[in-house]
């Protein structure tokens, strides 16, 4: 393997105080923002920016003649009122890594009060009114992109069966059942032939059941707008709190689930509650960090915090089976002492890893766009302060834990303890006072055998 640090021998656990009273801090400015915002008392201010996914609001996907400029877009709909970092504007491809179709999704927040009809449902009433006002929104938006000699005439891509037919009445004097038979026939060719969107009138005027009389008045008075909204529906505030709850449970369940196998796989608690303590530390920094930065979360943030949670938990594991490795040639060492040396032997593995993974996740950083600009900065942090914490916080927190249950044992034995910590079975610690010894279970489960954990016997 290739070693950047050839020989390293850092005293990372002698430093641990100081990283650990670092990590509090981090902890705490992240818990701060989210008291201070959700006590601040303004309509507007949230713990977390909760995108449309966990808070509700408004989907409508859009699609474009050509490729659609998405900084015009949020300008346009931040002219009707919305607010830009609310805006979610997402290109859709039929699938990953094909170029887009010129289509895209707009997430839009909650935008009116609930007004509920006589026995309509709160969440029915919410539904209803957000599509059509998100709606209305797009619509006054997508109006900019149209040319100002359009102007005064109705644009074909953006009226239904219903109000075209009402069109088609006004203007070209039908009755209600060629009205009505002409305008199913402009909406089957433009959904099923054209994908959507027409892309010139005169394709309507020529269109087969069109008389030419009709068809005159529509190039009078229509024309194919730049885009047209393919389908608008309403996410409701229950739905998403359901998944906001549904991904808590899910990442305390994975925790947990990580918990138990790490002190299954190494036959200790202490391994096991300090990779789960790392984790929930990379979970709780990235997520003090989006509060006080009120980057969106979404469910690619969630899918982020778990691939982080996996990934940091990936690398704590690697130092720990070193840890156990060197258990079984070098006994007489201290547990502290151990796994510095670990963490020392594993850093050329550690940083190489990491840093490919960081160099991939600064591309989809500086490339992403806004589509990604979340899921990105959550990557971006969490390769960081997982690194950091399997280092700096998983070893140190299972110290800890070994060093309270050596001392617990032995107070319980009626043996004096001194310095903080216990060198088990004759083990003397390697790495000062504060250092947990090899215990006898820690020597089982690293497969070291009875007869091989007594001491030998000095030759005369």
């Amino acid at each position: 393997m290739i070693e950047i640090f050839k020989h390293a021998n850092y005293d990372f656990l002698g430093k641990k105080w100081f990283f650990i009273g670092l990590s509090w801090v981090l902890i705490l400015a992240g818990a701060a923002s989210v008291v201070y915002r959700a006590f601040d008392g303004k309509d507007n201010t949230h713990p977390f920016n909760m995108g449309v996914d966990f808070s509700g609001g408004t989907l409508v996907t859009v699609k474009f003649k050509q490729k659609p400029d998405l900084g015009r877009l949020r300008a346009s709909l931040e002219k009707q009122g919305i607010e830009g970092p609310k805006i979610s504007l997402q290109p859709v491809s039929d699938q990953i890594g094909q170029a887009p179709r010129n289509e895209v999704l707009v997430r839009l927040p909650n935008l009116v009060e609930v007004q509920r009809q006589s026995g309509q449902s709160e969440t029915a009433a919410r539904a209803t009114s957000d599509a059509d006002i998100g709606k209305l929104k797009i619509l006054a938006a997508l109006a900019t992109f149209d040319d100002s000699s359009t102007q005064g005439k109705i644009n074909i891509n953006l009226r239904g069966r219903d109000d075209l037919k009402s069109d088609l009445m006004a203007k070209a004097g039908l009755d209600v059942q060629r009205a009505g038979e002409a305008a199913q026939r402009i909406v089957d060719y433009r959904e099923k032939s054209r994908g959507g969107l027409i892309a010139d009138i005169s394709e309507v005027k020529n269109l087969g059941g069109i008389d030419p009389q009709t068809g005159d008045v529509i190039g009078n008075n229509f024309f194919a707008g730049a885009a047209s909204v393919k389908s608008a529906e309403a996410v409701s505030p229950q739905v998403g709190a359901d998944l906001r709850n549904r991904a808590v449970v899910v990442t305390i369940v994975s925790c947990l689930g990580m918990l138990l196998f790490v002190a299954f796989r190494f036959k200790s608690w202490g391994f096991g509650i300090g990779a789960v303590i790392a984790v929930f530390h990379d979970v709780l920094v990235t997520l003090g960090i989006f509060s006080i930065m009120q980057w969106e979360i979404n469910l690619t943030v969630i899918a982020a915090l778990l691939t982080l949670v996996g990934y940091s938990m990936n690398d704590t594991i690697v130092i720990f089976d070193r840890i156990r490795e060197m258990m079984r040639t070098k006994r007489r060492e201290g547990l502290e002492k151990l796994s510095n040396d670990a963490i020392n032997q594993t850093l050329s593995r550690t940083i190489i890893t990491s840093g490919l993974t960081f160099l991939t996740v600064v591309a989809m950083l500086v490339f992403g766009g806004e589509v990604l600009k979340s899921f990105s900065w959550a990557l971006f942090i969490g390769i960081i302060i997982g690194t950091y914490s399997s280092i700096y916080i998983a070893s140190p927190f299972m110290l800890m834990w070994e060093a309270w249950r050596n001392s617990s044992r032995t107070a319980i034995a009626g043996v004096p303890v001194s310095g903080g910590g216990v060198a088990a079975s004759g083990a003397k610690s390697g790495s000062g006072s504060g250092s947990a010894g090899v215990t006898e279970q820690m020597l089982a489960a690293a497969g070291v055998s009875t007869a091989q954990r007594k001491p030998k016997k000095k030759g005369k």
